[in-house]
């Protein structure tokens, strides 16, 4: 199985201190948040990991090729990540969606019985991770499932319907890959794709059936977004420092 990490962004609500560098290569403990994540994903033999980069792309570069494993890790180029969300990093990263592979969003990190969890959930074309908390703000990527079946995945979801949130990660199997696929390149094709995130794209595929959930309640994990995200990445991962 292989991995695509989505990287392309600088991270603006991280300023001043993306000002010179992507997001994905501020350090947490010593590490990048970009290394945090690769040590996990081969851990479990995960390999190759492609990583979609854009702003800052030879810093990102710079950071990998110093990685012990570096011959396992490969960058995927987006030119429109000025431009575009990170649906566009999906279209770029296409060609490799050719397998089984996990795909993971640049500033999520996670101990490793998350990934551990996702890989031992049961098998199904597409498995969204998923977290529960007690309230949920505006930019919480919410989620409403029934049994262990997504039912919609979205930012604007009625509250009172949501029992969960993504936390940017995705296991992809079996027919999965192509189904992810074919919708991506239809997508493509309306000029609002732009301006999407990936995740609409499982929103649309939920109500057919192929998106599995698995809940990972009781897991560390954090998404970093600003300074406060930061601030509590680096008391969450204290524990897991080698």
């Amino acid at each position: 199985m292989k991995a695509i990490i989505l990287s392309a962004g600088q991270g603006k609500r991280l300023l001043p201190l993306t000002q010179d560098r992507p997001k994905c290569t501020i350090p947490i403990h010593g590490r990048s948040i970009l290394e945090w994540q690769i040590n996990e994903l081969i851990k479990f033999g995960i390999s190759p990991i492609h990583v979609v980069v854009g702003f800052g792309a030879d810093t990102v570069e710079q950071v990998l090729d110093n990685h012990s494993n570096n011959h396992a890790i490969h960058t995927l180029y987006n030119p429109f990540y000025a431009l575009a969300d990170n649906l566009i990093s999906c279209w770029t990263a296409r060609n490799e969606m050719n397998e089984d592979f996990i795909l993971l969003n640049g500033d999520t990190l996670f101990e490793t019985a998350v990934l551990e969890r996702l890989l031992q959930a049961p098998p199904a074309p597409i498995t969204l991770v998923t977290d529960q908390k007690p309230q949920y703000d505006a930019d919480d990527m919410k989620v409403i499932v029934q049994d262990t079946k997504l039912v919609r995945i979205g930012k604007t979801l009625a509250l009172e319907k949501v029992n969960g949130e993504s936390i940017g990660m995705i296991r992809f199997q079996n027919e999965g890959p192509q189904i992810f696929c074919s919708t991506i390149e239809r997508r493509i094709r309306q000029p609002e794709s732009l301006k999407q995130w990936y995740l609409s794209l499982i929103d649309e595929l939920a109500p057919k059936g192929y998106v599995s959930t698995v809940s990972i309640k009781g897991l560390t994990w954090a998404e970093i977004d600003n300074p406060e995200d930061l601030q509590q990445a680096e008391t969450l991962l204290k524990p897991f420092v080698p």
